[in-house]
C-alpha cells in the first residue's frame, strides 16, 4: 500500500504542476500577442505535442533493458531541468506579433520544455515500473487520478493561484513544486532499478493488440481532442466572449478521461450513442439555421454536452481498447499522445492555414461520426448505417456552411481569428457593411452620401469617444485646431471620421489582415480629412519604442472580446500612455463589454497615475446605427471635464472591495466579471 501511494502522490503532482504550469505560461506571452483567444489554442498545441514526446520518452525509457541505465537517465534530466528553471531567462518577445506561432514554439520551449517533457512522461512510466516492482498488471486507475490532478489544477489557478499570487510568486512556487516533484521521482526511480529480473520480464502471455485497435488508440483521442479545440472556439468566439470561458471544455474533457479510466461502469456505450447522434444532429442543424437564435446560457451547455458525449464515447472506447499485454502500455499511451496532438494541430494550426472561414465545429462534428463509425463497425448493419448517415449529414453541414459563407463580401482567418465582412440593406434604402470578428462586431458603414462618413456603433458623436474628439481640442474663440489622434484598435477605421484637414490619426492594430480590409471594403480612411498612419504590431509595444507623440486623444478599443489584452490595462501601460499624451491630453478607454465590469479597474489604475477619470455611457439609436457604448476618459488636467460640453459625466464609484491596480505581474479577470449570461442591450 505504502509504494502505491508513494506513485500515486508522484503522478498527482505532476499531473498538477503539468496544469498549473499551462495557463501560467500562456499568460506571460499575452504581452506580445495582443491577448487574442488564438494564444491559448496555440499553446494548447504546443502542450499536447511536448505531451507526445513525454510519453515517447517514457515508452523508450520504459523499453530499456537495463533499470540501472533508465533511472541514470532519468534522474540526470531531472537534475538538469530543476537547473534550467532558476538558469533560464525570460525569452526576448518583441517581435512576436509578426510570427505568433513560432514564438509560442520557441519561447515555451525554452522556457518550460524539458520540464513539461519530464512531467508529461510521468504517468505512463510510473505505472510501468510500479507494474514491475510489485509484479502486478498495469494500474488504469492511475491515468484517472492524473486527470484528476490536472482538474483540480485547471480549477484552481482561475479561483485561488492567479488572483491572488503574482505572476513571480505563482513562478517560484510551482519551482519550488517541482523540486518535490523531483526529488520524490529520485526516490521512486532508484527504488525502480531494484526490479527483481522476474518482475521485469516483458513476457505475457496475454494476446497482442490488432493493428485495428492501435489505430484506434491515435483516432479516438484524436477525435476528442478536436473537439476540445473546436467547442472552445467555437462558444468562446461564436456564441459569447466570455473571458475564462476556455476552462469549462478543458474541464469537460478531463472528467471524461477521469470517468473513462476510473469509474467504466457509468460508460454505457448503447445510451452515449444514441444520445450522441441526438446532439450531432440537433446542433448541426442549429449550424446551418442563422435565423435561429437561443439564450446564451442554453446554447453552451448544448455544446458542452455535446462535447461531453463525444469525448465520453472516444475516451471510454480508448479505455475499452486497452491493451491486455504490459507490454503496450507505454505504446497505448503514446497513441493517445499522439493522438491528440494532432487533434489540437488540425484546429490550432492545420484549419488557419487551410481555410479562409471557421468550419472548425462542423469538422469536429464530421470527424466524431467518422470516428465513430470505424470504432463501432463490428457492431453490425444497424450501428453502420447509423454512424454511415451521421457521417453523410456532417458532410452536408461543412457543404452548407461553405456555401452561406460565399454570400459574404469577404473572409479571412489567420492566427487571431476569422474576420468577416457582411452587406445587407437595413435601413432598407442603405446599403450597410458589417465587420465582424465571431460574435463582436468591429465596425459598421453606411453607404450614402449622407451617411458615408457618419460613425456608428460604439462611436457615435455622443459617446465618450465622439465628445472627447469633437471638443478635446477648441481654441479661446471656441474654433477647433489640428489633431494628434492615436487609436488602439483599427477595426472598420470608423473613428476616421471625425478627422479633419491639418489633423493626424495613427492606428495600431496587431492583426495584419484587418488593414487592406478597412482600407479597401469601408471608406472611413479613405474619406477622413485627416492624414492616416497605421502600425502594425502590438500597440503597447510600438507605443513604448516611438518617441514622445503629444497626442491630443489616445483611445484605446481592444477589450469587448473574450482574451481581454490585460497587458493594456496596467499600471506599466499607463506609463506608456502617459509619455504619449499632450499635457492636456486625453486618454480614453472604451470598455463596452458584456460580461466584465472593467470601469472600476481603470478607476483604480488612474487612482494610481494621478489622473481623473469619468464614465461616459452612451444610449443606443437603432436609426442611425448607434449601439450602446460604455467609455472611460482620463486626463491629467481635471479642468478637462469641466469644460461645458464634457462636464455631463459620472464619477466612476463602483469600486469593489479588494480590487488594485493591476500590474504586468499582478492581474486577474475574476474579480471583474459579471457572471451575467444575456446580451447587453
Amino acid at each position: 500500500m505504502f509504494p502505491r501511494a508513494l506513485y500515486g502522490t508522484a503522478i498527482f503532482l505532476g499531473a498538477f504542476l503539468l496544469f498549473a504550469v499551462e495557463p501560467m505560461a500562456a499568460k506571460r506571452l499575452l504581452p506580445a500577442l495582443g491577448g487574442s483567444s488564438a494564444v491559448w489554442i496555440t499553446c494548447l498545441v504546443f502542450f499536447q505535442v511536448v505531451l507526445l514526446f513525454g510519453y515517447l520518452y517514457a515508452h523508450a525509457l520504459a523499453g530499456l533493458s537495463a533499470p540501472r541505465r533508465a533511472a541514470v537517465a532519468h534522474i540526470g534530466l531531472l537534475i538538469v531541468a530543476a537547473a534550467l528553471l532558476l538558469l533560464i531567462p525570460q525569452p526576448d518577445l518583441t517581435r512576436a506579433a509578426a510570427h505568433p506561432i513560432t514564438t509560442i514554439f520557441s519561447a515555451l520551449t525554452l522556457t518550460i520544455g524539458l520540464p513539461f517533457l519530464l512531467l508529461a512522461s510521468t504517468s505512463p512510466l510510473l505505472q510501468v515500473w510500479f507494474s514491475r516492482q510489485q509484479g502486478t498488471a498495469i494500474p488504469w486507475r492511475l491515468f484517472a487520478l492524473s486527470n484528476g490532478g490536472s482538474l483540480i489544477a485547471l480549477l484552481l489557478y482561475p479561483a485561488l493561484i492567479e488572483p491572488y499570487l503574482t505572476l513571480s510568486a505563482q513562478r517560484a512556487a510551482w519551482n519550488c513544486g517541482f523540486g518535490l516533484y523531483a526529488i520524490l521521482c529520485i526516490f521512486l526511480v532508484a527504488e525502480a532499478r531494484r526490479f527483481p529480473a522476474a518482475a521485469r520480464s516483458e513476457s505475457s502471455t496475454a494476446a497482442r493488440s490488432s493493428l485495428r485497435v492501435r489505430i484506434l488508440w491515435f483516432l479516438l483521442p484524436a477525435a476528442g481532442a478536436i473537439q476540445l479545440c473546436a467547442v472552445t472556439e467555437h462558444i468562446s468566439q461564436n456564441i459569447a466572449a466570455i473571458p475564462l470561458l476556455w476552462i469549462l471544455p478543458l474541464a469537460v474533457y478531463l472528467i471524461t478521461f477521469i470517468i473513462a479510466f476510473e469509474t467504466p461502469r457509468l460508460y454505457s456505450p448503447f445510451l452515449v450513442v444514441r444520445l450522441l447522434v441526438v446532439f450531432l444532429a440537433a446542433l448541426a442543424w442549429f449550424l446551418t439555421k442563422t435565423g435561429v437564435t437561443l439564450p446564451i446560457l442554453l446554447t453552451i451547455l448544448f455544446f458542452l454536452l455535446e462535447m461531453f458525449l463525444a469525448c465520453l464515447f472516444c475516451h471510454g472506447e480508448t479505455q475499452r481498447l486497452r491493451p491486455a499485454d504490459p507490454a503496450e502500455s507505454t505504446l497505448f499511451y503514446l497513441l493517445i499522445a499522439a493522438g491528440g496532438a494532432a487533434g489540437t494541430f488540425v484546429i490550432g494550426i492545420l484549419c488557419p492555414l487551410l481555410f479562409d472561414a471557421n468550419y472548425d465545429i462542423a469538422l469536429a462534428f464530421l470527424s466524431t461520426a467518422a470516428v465513430a463509425l470505424i470504432a463501432t463497425w463490428p457492431e453490425g448493419w444497424q450501428t453502420q448505417l447509423l454512424w454511415i448517415s451521421s457521417t453523410i449529414v456532417m458532410l452536408v453541414v461543412v457543404v452548407m456552411l461553405h456555401l452561406a459563407d460565399a454570400r459574404c463580401l469577404l473572409e479571412e482567418r489567420n492566427f487571431y481569428g476569422a474576420l468577416r465582412v457582411t452587406q445587407g440593406h437595413e435601413p432598407a434604402a442603405l446599403t450597410v457593411r458589417t465587420l465582424t470578428h465571431g460574435t463582436i462586431t468591429h465596425g459598421t458603414q453606411w453607404f450614402a452620401s449622407d451617411y458615408r462618413r457618419m460613425p456608428t456603433t460604439y462611436y457615435a458623436k455622443d459617446s465618450g469617444i465622439g465628445l472627447a474628439l469633437r471638443f478635446c481640442c477648441l481654441n479661446p474663440d471656441g474654433a477647433p485646431r489640428p489633431r494628434r489622434i492615436g487609436v488602439v484598435g483599427l477595426g472598420a477605421g470608423t473613428l476616421a471620421a471625425y478627422g479633419k484637414s491639418g489633423d493626424r490619426i495613427t492606428f495600431y492594430e496587431i492583426n495584419p489582415a484587418v488593414p487592406p480590409i478597412a482600407q479597401n471594403l469601408f471608406t472611413y480612411l479613405r474619406d477622413s480629412g485627416a492624414k492616416i498612419d497605421i502600425v502594425l504590431g502590438d500597440a503597447r509595444l510600438s507605443l513604448a519604442a516611438e518617441s514622445p507623440q503629444n497626442y491630443d486623444v489616445l483611445a484605446i478599443d481592444a477589450f469587448s472580446g473574450d482574451a481581454i489584452p490585460l497587458h493594456l490595462l496596467t499600471t506599466q501601460a499607463m506609463a506608456v500612455y502617459r509619455r504619449q499624451l499632450a499635457p492636456n491630453g486625453i486618454l480614453a478607454f472604451h470598455v463596452s463589454n458584456q460580461y466584465l465590469d472593467l470601469p472600476p479597474e481603470i478607476a483604480e489604475l488612474a487612482l494610481a497615475a494621478g489622473l481623473t477619470a469619468r464614465l461616459f455611457d452612451s444610449p443606443p439609436n437603432d436609426a442611425l446605427g448607434e449601439f450602446r457604448a460604455t467609455w472611460v476618459l482620463l486626463a491629467e488636467n481635471a479642468a478637462v471635464f469641466q469644460q461645458p460640453n464634457l462636464a455631463a459625466t459620472a464619477r466612476i464609484d463602483r469600486r469593489k472591495p479588494g480590487l488594485r491596480a493591476w500590474t504586468d505581474d499582478d492581474s486577474s479577470l475574476l474579480p471583474l466579471l459579471n457572471w451575467r449570461l444575456s446580451p447587453q442591450q
